[in-house]
């Protein structure tokens, strides 16, 4: 891990858990520095990581060599514009985690050149097992890029797309993604302890199950497609429920719900972009 300075502009959930990611990897908790408004939430982040803290985003900017913007995205504009006069030659690095806000609006706020990454995480990062995907402006040199990715990294998963439109297509996927999964767990243990399971039983049967085909997905080189028919005996109880799955349009239903995830994705992002 480089030994330089990494500011969090915003002290939330996001930042909390790349900042446990980054101090697992070995950064001296003495290179990173938050600035939030909220006095008790840096307190609560020296008290747990021993970070360095400012109420100033001006401060924190002045002390860093990469720049990471976790704030919410209504108030995107107004902390970059403030950050904006204080962004000196050379410009450092900056990360924004802040969903739905476009890279050129923060150009646009932060000044024309800047280098950026923009990244889509999800909540599985707040304990180090997120997919996270990256984004990089034309004025972001391949190690400013590597730099991105060693700190996203530490949130879990990350990938890398061409094109900024796709990122749409990764907030309906993977941005939305665990509520998905979430679903299905509240079904499945619902109608566990409907068929007669200890409600505990039911949940825990649930997790571990989804746990286990996650890591089997994971460490195979078998597709899902492939290993769905592996565990799918001709006549038996799991070939039955696929085809009620099946028989219920499943495939459809997951279709219209991740393109109704990716449309609003959009609408968002248009909306704050008019609004600022």
């Amino acid at each position: 891990m480089p030994k330089e300075i990494i500011a969090f502009i915003g002290g939330g959930n996001m930042a909390a858990s790349l900042i446990a990611g980054l101090i697992a990897d070995g950064h001296n908790s003495q290179g990173l520095i938050v600035s939030d408004p909220d006095e008790a939430k840096l307190d609560a982040l020296v008290a747990r990581f021993g970070v360095r803290t400012t109420g100033d985003n001006v401060e924190a900017l002045r002390s860093a060599d990469l720049v990471v913007l976790c704030v919410k995205p209504q108030v995107a504009g107004q902390v970059c514009r403030e950050l904006s006069p204080a962004v000196e030659q050379p410009k450092p690095l900056f990360v924004s985690v802040m969903a739905g806000i476009r890279e050129q609006s923060i150009q646009e706020w932060l000044g024309e050149g800047t280098p950026l990454v923009r990244a889509m995480p999800n909540t599985p990062a707040m304990i180090q097992s997120g997919a996270i995907v990256l984004h990089a402006t034309p004025e972001t040199s391949p190690s400013q890029r590597d730099r991105a990715e060693t700190v996203l990294r530490a949130g879990g998963l990350t990938r890398w797309v061409d094109q900024e439109e796709l990122m749409d297509a990764v907030t309906a996927i993977s941005g939305s993604g665990p509520a998905y999964f979430f679903l299905l767990m509240e079904v499945l243990e619902q109608v566990g302890a409907e068929l007669g399971l200890e409600p505990e039983n039911a949940r825990l049967l649930t997790i571990q199950t989804a746990l286990g085909a996650a890591r089997m997905a994971m460490e195979s080189d078998d597709s899902p497609r492939e290993l769905r028919e592996r565990v799918t005996s001709p006549g038996g109880t799991t070939e039955r429920a696929l085809e009620v799955l099946e028989s219920g349009g499943i495939r459809a239903l997951v279709s219209r719900a991740v393109s109704a995830a990716r449309d609003r994705s959009e609408e968002l992002s248009r909306m704050l972009t008019a609004s600022r």
